[in-house]
């Protein structure tokens, strides 16, 4: 999240960020991320560990420009991006697997349609 704080991704979103799932009636647009997979990542004698992130860009925008603008600007911060993490040593960050989705949110007052873009990230790190 240190990261992302401050970030044009998450000026684009309002700050909404989650871990796991979304405040209840969370205003559009949000990220939602979580962790997909960890896996250990043992090589001869380094240990690590092999995580893949999704992270979930929702918009009720009709036009997919604000969700495109979000996007970029995760690519631009998230891509091959170098991180502190306490006690191992990032090997690599890389973007995966995008899928676009449009879906039909209910809430409260109406059902609105929302567009939903799912990114992955597989982050590598070994024991520093």
């Amino acid at each position: 999240m240190t990261k992302i704080s401050g970030s044009a991704l998450s000026a684009d979103v309002g700050g909404r960020i989650y871990l796991d799932q979304a405040e209840q009636g969370a205003a559009l647009p949000y990220i939602v991320f979580f962790i997909v997979s960890d896996a250990p990542d043992n090589v001869f004698s380094k240990t690590g560990e092999d995580v893949l992130i999704q992270f979930s860009i929702f918009s009720s925008s009709e036009s997919a420009v604000e969700i495109a603008a979000i996007h970029a600007d995760m690519k631009a911060l998230l891509d091959d991006c170098s991180l502190t993490i306490t006690s191992n040593n990032l090997v690599w960050m890389k973007r995966g697997n995008l899928t676009t989705m449009v879906e039909d949110f209910t809430t409260q007052d109406a059902a609105e349609t929302v567009k939903h873009w799912s990114q992955e990230y597989e982050i590598i790190t070994q024991a520093a």
